[in-house]
């Protein structure tokens, strides 16, 4: 018997679409079941794939948090939020909540790519230029100078001894360049990768603090959702806990349910927890006594978001002129200790 293919788990954008898609067959009064037959149709084989065993599921009589579920496709935060929007007579709001949800994470995903992918290019290039430089550029110059009776400055002769080393030993300058793109690939491309980066960046001092912001953001969203779907505030913490993935914001979350089981408050709990600033633990207190508790947090999620960003694309700001200027800087300090004195000999001999 042939072994079955696993399917490759769905991204934040491609959950997103599909649950923004059903949301909008769902407000039109179309079962499940019939919407996954009507998204079918014109998918490619990957995509249909994953319908098809979601169709093969609730055509035998499962409910469609199972098939999702069993798809294996889908965070099980996914199944669980669905199960809540069947049990309740919801589900279209909780898939169009969950749409939402999934592309914020995506573009938050997308900023952070950016952020980190344009240095490590700009890295790369500038590596590789200096490489051509002091390994081809250099010997051909010396050349130029021995030819002239003289030698080149002790700077550039040491460039020069350099590239001579890095020839020597290139077929392991070679390994390390391409280890160092596998794990660039593995961090930004692989799940575990991408968890493991996560991990590191909360805890590194530059960029703890962004983190830091993009776990309270996350915990805002995760809150706006559960909320939305009729859950009350402390079975909402228990599912939120597994979202943020930042180790010091799901101790404030369990510190934060402790608190409650102990009678405090709602809003007690998130100040004493410290998982807003004051001020948005005031805001989260006229929310929960006017009763609308997901609306602030959904402007609150929207601030944090908004923050995030723009701390992201400030960064990159800054970035991209300051290694434009180093890798000038670098380059020409290179070039320039060998034309100068160059031409110091050719204007004696002129």
């Amino acid at each position: 018997m042939a072994r079955k293919k696993k399917i490759k788990e769905l991204s934040n954008y491609e959950i997103s679409l599909l649950c923004r898609e059903l949301s909008i067959l769902l407000n039109a009064g179309i079962a499940p079941a019939e919407g996954i037959e009507i998204l079918m149709q014109g998918l490619d084989d990957s995509g249909r794939e994953v319908l098809e065993s979601i169709s093969h599921v609730l055509n035998a009589g499962e409910k469609f948090h199972i098939a999702i579920q069993m798809s294996g496709v889908f965070p099980d935060y996914v199944a669980h939020m669905i199960s809540i929007g069947e049990e309740s007579g919801s589900l279209d709001v909780v898939m169009d909540s969950l749409a939402d949800y999934y592309e914020q994470e995506d573009n938050i995903q997308n900023s952070i790519k950016s952020a980190v992918s344009y240095p490590m290019i700009m890295i790369g290039l500038m590596m590789v230029v200096i490489l051509v430089l002091v390994t081809q550029v250099l010997p051909i110059f010396n050349q130029v100078f021995s030819q002239l009776g003289t030698s080149m400055s002790a700077f550039a002769q040491t460039l020069l001894n350099l590239g001579s080393t890095l020839n020597k030993y290139s077929f392991f300058l070679i390994t390390i360049l391409i280890i160092i793109a596998v794990l660039f690939i593995f961090f930004t491309q692989t799940i575990i990768g991408k968890k493991k980066f996560r991990a590191f960046a909360s805890n590194w001092k530059v960029t703890k603090k962004l983190y830091n912001d993009i776990a309270t953001e996350r915990f805002a969203s995760g809150m706006v959702l559960t909320l939305s779907s009729g859950l009350d505030t402390y079975e909402s913490l228990n599912l939120v806990s597994t979202l943020v993935e930042n180790r010091a914001m799901s101790q404030k979350i369990n510190d934060c349910r402790e608190l409650i089981m102990q009678g405090l408050s709602f809003p007690e709990a998130i100040e004493k927890a410290e998982i807003f600033n004051p001020f948005y633990s005031k805001m989260i207190a006229v929310g929960f006594n006017s009763g609308s508790i997901d609306e602030v947090m959904k402007q609150i999620a929207a601030r944090y978001r908004e923050e995030t960003q723009r701390k992201i694309y400030r960064s990159i700001a800054i970035l991209e002129p300051t290694l434009v200027i180093a890798l000038s800087i670098i380059v020409g300090i290179v070039l320039l200790s060998v034309i100068l004195p160059l031409l110091g000999i050719m204007s004696s001999i002129g």
